[in-house]
């Protein structure tokens, strides 16, 4: 399942250059929730004290939006799609009342059949 996954085509145009789309299937979506940890939010607070930009954060978001877009392509596998398009990104984050807070990412498109 892993090999068919990584053949599904994701685009955030509503469609694929050079393919027609016979039919929609419907909306996939993914969701990765990233808890960070007092550390990290230590060594993120100096930074916004002194400025510059957030490698630890940049890391984690990447990290995050890849593994959304891999579950888009399991999402889209299970359903016999042969791409997504129009996928869109939402980042947000959520402070737990304690040390540490959650990054949420989710991502959403359209699954699409090519036609033959």
């Amino acid at each position: 399942m892993a090999i068919r996954a990584s053949g599904v085509v994701l685009s955030t145009s509503i469609d694929v250059p050079g393919r027609n789309i016979d039919h929609v299937i419907g909306v996939v979506g993914a969701e990765v929730a990233i808890a960070q940890n007092i550390f990290k939010d230590i060594l993120n607070s100096a930074r916004d004290l002194i400025g510059g930009r957030s490698g630890i954060i940049e890391k984690t978001l990447k990290q995050a939006r890849v593994d959304c877009l891999a579950q888009l392509r399991v999402e889209a596998t299970s359903i016999d799609a042969d791409a997504v398009v129009a996928v869109a990104f939402n980042y947000n984050q959520a402070a737990t009342g304690n040390a540490g807070g959650i990054l949420f990412v989710v991502a959403t498109g359209t699954a699409v059949k090519f036609a033959n």
